[in-house]
């Protein structure tokens, strides 16, 4: 199914509708504000382990991120020391994946793996979707790098590329290319770990 949301005015019945899918544990693909992206409700397990199956991705080995709202209530999925908050504060919403030691709060398929990566992008409407779910979404990119550039920012073209693979495709406008930032803040100090889209003000 492919929904027209947009970003500047989202339509409650569409966001309803994509919230409808989260909650059933289904999968969906929406923009963000780097490139198109694929995800679940990041507290289903269920949901967690088929875009792992989907993706190839094996969650014991790689690292997971998921979308928040808003800085809020951070500190229930992720370990935050007070000069990590004051980067993020500074940098989010944006183009930046943080990566922070997990807390409690994540479901144990995260806590195979001692890091989890937080975003908040500067997009309405995977935002709006978070915030009416009430959970984090887990987040992966779709690109690809033997795909067509077409193929990772035409909505239409992804949700024919998807449709059997997804329950829903969020027709946001046409994606970017450039993936997020990548910031590793595990320790002392932050570490630049991918540059992408975002460039970190200290």
């Amino acid at each position: 199914m492919l929904i027209k949301i947009y970003p500047e005015n989202p339509n409650p019945k569409m966001i309803n509708k994509a919230i409808q899918v989260l909650q059933d544990g289904g999968l969906v693909i929406y923009p963000t504000d780097t490139v198109y992206a694929i995800g679940c409700d990041a507290l289903n397990v269920r949901a967690v382990e088929s875009i792992c199956r989907m993706k190839g991705v094996n969650p014991q080995k790689s690292d997971l991120s998921i979308i928040c709202y808003d800085l809020s209530n951070i500190s229930e999925y992720a370990k935050v020391s007070n000069a990590a908050f004051k980067l993020m504060k500074k940098n989010l919403p944006g183009p930046f994946t943080f990566i922070l030691p997990t807390s409690s709060e994540l479901p144990k398929i995260y806590k195979n793996r001692k890091e989890v990566g937080i975003r908040i992008p500067d997009n309405v409407i995977i935002r709006t979707l978070v915030k009416e779910l009430g959970n984090p979404i887990l987040t992966m990119s779709i690109h690809d790098q033997d795909d067509l550039i077409e193929y990772t920012t035409d909505p239409e073209l992804i949700h024919e590329k998807y449709e059997n693979e997804v329950n829903l495709v969020i027709d946001g406008g046409y994606g970017g290319l450039e993936p997020s930032t990548v910031v590793s803040y595990t320790g002392p100090e932050p570490v630049i770990i991918r540059q992408g889209k975002g460039v970190l003000d200290y």
